[in-house]
């Protein structure tokens, strides 16, 4: 994957990558909207927190027309005017993107529908006062809508100016190589970028079930959660829930309760596991987690989430740890957590063959 730096003068220099196969340059580290805009997060200390990520570097923000159900599209609206107004930025010195499927609770507001795909994206962008978003995702896959006519919808959008590219969010590989084929066969515009969860406890989806997307279409990711809503910066140490912390409010009780299924307790304590590797790299367990995700060279950009300007500058010294990430120490962590996806036997002789693996080129 391409790659180029700038230097800013007083913060590690941004890394941009392009987005799949595909001439946009997006910051390696980016900024997202979800349960931070509007749940926590008014419009005047977004604006501090966006101006901040792009004084670091930062191009790319964003956001989804189901959080806190457009509130959020709305504030980044609001702050991305008055950084015009203002002269912090101008439109084409940023990526923005939204997502279509969870609108309203009506029979044709939420889903894949040409229908909502088109009005969705309209409302949003009234909502967000922009002529026209980059990226536009499919937040998920439509097990109603055919395929057909996702892939003609969101080819729609960008035949009519509203967005330059489209993806899926949490498809499986199956489902976006599907799309991919159709619009192939009917000479449109593939999906070109996938948004999955990617961190140290979630790994098979990026790290294995996509790798023939990546070798075969050139496939980009926008990676979210890279700290597992939290987990990851050691807050939750010993399983205490801090006040102010993201798992201790009332209005995110469903994301506490998700992280406290059976299947999710490890989590907590894997994390306590991993805070002496990043006190040996003299970094944060947050900055530690961050500088893992970017270091696979099939991740185009990491969303960060933030709520405080002291959280974002933390966030975005990651960029320092990067090139402590070696093979060495992925080897350690992955000894740790015990979680690296495997393969099968077949699976490994075709990568070999191939000179791949799951990590890009050995």
């Amino acid at each position: 994957m391409a790659t180029s730096t700038t230097p800013t003068s007083a913060f590690p220099p941004m890394e941009y990558r392009l987005l799949g196969r595909s001439g946009l340059k997006v910051s390696l580290l980016s900024l997202g909207s979800w349960v931070s805009f509007k749940t926590q997060v008014e419009t005047d200390a977004a604006f501090v927190l966006m101006k901040a990520a792009f004084e670091r570097g930062c191009n790319f923000f964003d956001n989804a027309e189901g959080y806190a159900e457009g509130e959020s599209e709305r504030i980044m609206g609001e702050v991305i005017k008055r950084g015009e107004a203002e002269k912090v930025w101008t439109r084409p010195e940023l990526v923005v993107s939204t997502k279509i499927y969870f609108g309203k609770n009506a029979p044709n507001s939420r889903g894949l529908s040409r229908k909502h795909i088109v009005e969705g994206t309209v409302a949003a962008l009234k909502r967000m006062q922009l002529d026209y978003v980059d990226l536009i995702f499919a937040h998920r896959p439509d097990p109603i809508t055919p395929m057909e006519e996702v892939v003609r919808a969101f080819n729609h959008l960008i035949d009519r100016g509203l967005a330059f590219y489209w993806g899926t969010s949490e498809w499986s590989a199956a489902q976006i190589e599907q799309a991919i084929g159709i619009a192939d066969r009917l000479g449109l515009i593939r999906p070109l970028m996938e948004q999955p969860e990617y961190n140290i406890f979630a790994r098979e989806r990026v790290e294995h079930e996509y790798s023939n997307l990546y070798r075969d279409y050139g496939l980009g990711t926008t990676i979210w959660s890279p700290l597992a809503s939290g987990i990851l910066t050691g807050k939750y140490s010993q399983g205490k829930f801090p006040e102010g912390s993201r798992l201790s409010l009332e209005s995110l009780a469903w994301l506490k309760d998700r992280k406290l299924a059976a299947e999710n307790k490890w989590q907590f304590e894997a994390a306590d596991k991993l805070l002496p590797i990043a006190e040996e790299l003299g970094c944060s367990l947050a900055q530690l987690s961050i500088a893992w995700c970017a270091k696979n060279p099939h991740v185009s950009t990491v969303i960060l989430g933030a709520t405080s300007l002291k959280q974002l500058e933390e966030n975005f010294k990651a960029l320092e740890v990067v090139p402590k990430i070696t093979p060495e120490l992925i080897k350690r962590i992955d000894e740790i957590i015990g979680n690296k996806p495997k393969l099968t036997a077949v699976e490994a002789q075709v990568r070999n063959l191939l000179n791949v693996d799951a990590l890009g080129p050995k």
